[in-house]
């Protein structure tokens, strides 16, 4: 809200516009929350997860035994009803911080009843790997871990082979999300969990300029074959129902003009949304502002009074919602939108 105080009534309703929209599961306490919840002075962290729980809780609780399946190999909720589904979404909350912090956070998340943790090493960037390593692992005691390549434009590091290597050799990772920006790195952690011979890791794109492109890819190394299964996107927290259908479309789905012809335009609204023009500065404001318009938030305001959209920005984002009608949700959303608003 104006104040920049946590606005509940409208966090709830994208927790319930996201359930609606068939998501498998939901990402708290990551980029798209905002870091700052974590600041003493903000003191939002465990606030936003516990309000996140308990619309996830509710979202399970109330699917009647007819609805739709909507587990990861299993259809959709409708996309003209809004119905929640009869399953049990994926939990994942950001851990950050030094080691101290993250286990801090890791303990937290784990008693709220989260699935995993998608750790950022972003703290540490001058770390060598034997103390990142050393990190994740003890994390991973706590809760499993979902590991984060964040491009190093936004706080992340470049990370060879042999750190993703050994990073794949923890037992308690479960998934990574690939987030790199880059198509050499990108194939670096493909290659480094097929060799470790772990079949048990997912693989998340997070790579928003690239998505269908990351989908549609089979990875075929050293006789095996490997594919992204699903996204951990930014770009995913808005135009959800779209993106739903999107996943469905390219699961194992070979490529053909058609759906690079989408990936494409994708990468262009993401373009827009993300502020990839200007360092992806007014990257927050961008995805709030795509909200505001369809009456899921108030304002584009952020917790850091600085962070809004940049010159420009707000013609991109007008360019890419006239120039790709059948990417957005604008209708699933005002059909349903007062029904998540309701206290």
């Amino acid at each position: 809200m104006a104040s920049r105080k946590l606005d509940e009534r409208h966090q709830r309703a994208l927790t319930r516009y996201y359930v609606a929209a068939g998501v498998g599961g939901l990402a708290v306490g990551v980029h798209t929350t905002q870091f700052a919840i974590r600041d003493p002075k903000v003191g939002l962290f465990k606030p936003v997860l516990e309000l996140a729980k308990e619309e996830m809780d509710r979202a399970v609780l109330h699917s009647g035994p007819h609805s739709p399946l909507c587990g990861t190999d299993t259809p959709r909720p409708s996309s003209r009803t809004g119905d929640c589904a009869d399953y049990s979404l994926v939990r994942i909350a950001g851990v950050c911080g030094e080691t101290k912090q993250a286990i801090t956070e890791a303990t937290l998340i784990r008693e709220l009843g989260y699935h995993a943790a998608l750790l950022s090493l972003g703290a540490m960037r001058d770390a060598d790997e034997d103390a990142l390593l050393a990190h994740c692992r003890a994390v991973a005691e706590v809760i499993p871990v979902v590991g984060f390549y964040l491009q190093p434009s936004v706080g992340g590091r470049v990370l060879p082979y042999a750190f993703w290597r050994r990073f794949a050799e923890i037992e308690n990772i479960v998934a990574i999300k690939i987030a790199p920006f880059n198509r050499y790195q990108t194939f670096n952690v493909v290659r480094a969990v097929i060799e470790a011979g772990r079949d048990d890791i997912a693989l998340y794109t997070g790579n928003d300029d690239n998505i269908v492109a990351d989908f549609l890819t089979p990875f075929r190394i050293a006789g095996k074959e490997r594919r992204i299964v699903g996204g951990l996107l930014g770009h995913w927290s808005v135009w959800t129902q779209r993106a739903v259908e999107l996943l469905e479309r390219c699961r194992n789905a070979d490529a053909t003009p058609e759906l690079l012809r989408l990936g494409v335009e994708v990468t262009d609204s993401n373009a827009a949304f993300f502020d990839a023009a200007n360092g992806f500065s007014g990257c927050i404001a961008g995805l709030h502002e795509v909200l505001r318009r369809q009456g899921l938030l108030e304002g584009l305001w952020c917790l850091d009074e600085q962070e809004t959209l940049s010159p420009g920005q707000l013609a991109e984002i007008d360019r890419v919602h006239r120039a790709y009608p059948h990417l957005h949700d604008d209708d699933f959303v005002a059909t349903h939108r007062d029904e998540w608003l309701k206290t």
